[in-house]
């Protein structure tokens, strides 16, 4: 396990960085932004089962993880993933990968709002700064804010603050469950499904078939970018740790960018890259200490 994890690592960061050209290639068809939320989840929860199942994994029997589940559900996967989907029918996949590193930075404004171990420091709040400066820099704000840019910016800006809100909500009340990871993972996304199955035929209509290739495109976005990817970063983090399996959000961009750019045709401006670098390098700035010198015993 500990010997293959670099491998696994760049495969992760890839899926993650493909599941943005997934989408825009599904909302490209005309598939409304709930529904590719929901074949996200569902395919991605049949995987997960499927996985489950093999390793015979029991179901959770407390009330209470399924409560906290569902709220996790919500904040990681219903909403941010409707959020993400409308935001790239506005701007292309590739700022749509680049505001998506932004999740430490929202990340860390939550945990500091509701981890009490959690403390405010003069660099953490330095990278804070830095990132929001990274990502005025990718929107371009001084060409002006306004449009279909803004909205869409908006909304992918917001399915990262769910995240952030998601990832400190489970850090405090979910994931110290003596439940495997895999099995919270299933569990969470099956929530995920069911609360889009009911908000999808309301907000979205009755989708049209989108042909045949625009399906595998979401049953790749969900089995395996969405499924099989959770499992892949649960093996991470057991191979190198947590502190190092979380650097993926630095790598997952640089994906994005180059799918978007060769396979899509969509342009990236000098801003997007010099931005997105603000961004990381804010990122690197609002991590603690204790999280660097983890690293480095890690590695």
């Amino acid at each position: 396990m500990k010997s293959d994890w670099a491998v696994k690592f760049v495969l992760l960061s890839a899926i993650w960085g493909s599941s943005f050209a997934l989408i825009k290639i599904a909302v490209d068809a005309g598939v409304p932004a709930v529904w590719v939320a929901l074949a996200r989840c569902l395919f991605g929860a049949l995987a997960l089962w499927g996985v489950c199942v093999v390793q015979r994994v029991p179901l959770p029997r407390d009330r209470a993880v399924w409560g906290h589940a569902m709220v996790v559900a919500a904040l990681l996967n219903s909403v941010p993933f409707t959020l993400l989907a409308f935001g790239e029918t506005l701007v292309s996949s590739v700022l749509a990968g680049v505001f998506n590193a932004t999740t430490p930075l929202t990340t860390l404004v939550f945990v500091l709002l509701i981890v009490p171990q959690e403390k405010v420091t003069g660099k953490r709040l330095l990278g804070l700064a830095t990132g929001f400066a990274g990502v005025l820099i990718v929107l371009g704000v001084w060409q002006g804010l306004a449009g279909d840019l803004l909205t869409g910016s908006l909304a992918c800006l917001g399915a990262t603050a769910c995240y952030g809100a998601g990832f400190a909500y489970t850090r405090r009340f979910f994931s110290g469950n003596k439940q495997g990871a895999t099995v919270l993972s299933a569990v969470q996304v099956s929530c995920a499904t069911v609360q889009l199955a009911v908000a999808a035929p309301a907000f979205g209509g009755l989708p049209d078939w989108p042909g045949t290739e625009v399906v595998l495109a979401l049953f790749a976005l969900g089995a395996i970018g969405t499924g099989w990817a959770y499992v892949l970063n649960l093996e991470v983090i057991r191979g190198a740790g947590p502190t190092v399996a979380a650097t993926v959000t630095y790598v997952t961009p640089l994906w994005s960018t180059a799918i978007g750019a060769v396979f899509l045709s969509e342009p990236v401006g000098w801003n997007t890259l010099v931005g997105g670098v603000i961004v990381i390098g804010g990122v690197l700035l609002a991590r603690s200490t204790t999280e660097r010198s983890r690293v480095r015993q890690q590695t």
